[in-house]
């Protein structure tokens, strides 16, 4: 099973998708000095740096498609030229989706290799019954 991290959200002046693929978690690391999962503590327990809001947005854009330019103007209209509480659920909900997956998302079976498993335990062999 796979997920592909991505989520889709109305934020700012639309409906954006967000995806936070190794690559951008990798940026994300560089950008704000910690991994994913200290970010996504920070984010949840009030102990969020303003940069790390605005690099899940900015960067989750960028794995959604967005060209960094356009992204990066996003971000300085609508993340940092506004209080960064108002951007703090979008952040949560963007990093949690690529560290967990998104909660609609349906998941990816992997292809059949042509065979069934089959199963070499005894239906019996663990049964109570003498």
């Amino acid at each position: 099973m796979s997920r592909d991290a991505s989520i889709t959200l109305d934020w700012a002046d639309g409906t954006f998708m967000f995806r936070l693929a190794w690559g951008e978690l990798r940026l994300l690391q560089e950008a704000c000095d910690a991994g994913p999962n200290v970010i996504l503590h920070r984010l949840q327990s009030g102990e969020w740096r303003v940069d790390d809001i605005a690099s899940v947005i900015r960067l989750g854009l960028i794995g959604g498609g967005m060209s960094p330019t356009d992204a990066l103007k996003k971000v300085r209209a609508y993340v940092e030229a506004r209080p960064p509480l108002e951007n703090l659920i979008i952040a949560q909900v963007i990093l949690s989706a690529a560290v967990a997956g998104a909660p609609d998302e349906p998941v990816k079976k992997k292809p059949e290799e042509g065979t069934e498993s089959v199963s070499t335990t005894s239906p019996t062999e663990k049964s109570a019954s003498p």
